[in-house]
C-alpha cells in the first residue's frame, strides 16, 4: 500500500515514529508489529485500519495458493491439505 501511494520507506517511517529498518522489517514478514504500530502505519499512510485490512486480504485472495501435494499409494493418489 505505500508503494501504491507512492510514499517512500523513510517518509511513512518518519510520520508513523518507527525507524526506516523497522517499518521495512514490518513490510517484508520479518516484524510481527503490534496493533498500536499498525495504528501508526496506517495514520503516516493516511488511510483506515479496516482499508488496510480489506487490501491485505484481498492480496492474499489474489495470490494463487499451492497445489495441494499428492501421495501414490499405490493406485490411489491422495491429497493432503495444508
Amino acid at each position: 500500500m505505500r508503494h501504491d501511494r507512492g510514499r517512500t520507506l523513510g517518509d511513512v517511517a518518519r510520520r508513523a515514529g518507527v525507524s526506516p529498518q523497522y517499518l521495512s522489517e514490518i513490510e517484508r514478514g520479518l516484524k510481527e508489529p503490534s496493533i498500536e504500530m499498525i495504528a501508526a502505519i496506517t495514520g503516516a499512510l493516511e488511510v483506515a485500519l479496516i482499508d488496510l485490512t480489506l487490501d491485505i486480504a484481498e492480496r492474499l485472495l489474489t495470490t494463487s495458493a499451492p497445489a495441494p501435494a499428492r501421495v501414490s499409494t499405490g493406485r490411489t493418489a491422495l491429497a493432503l491439505a495444508a
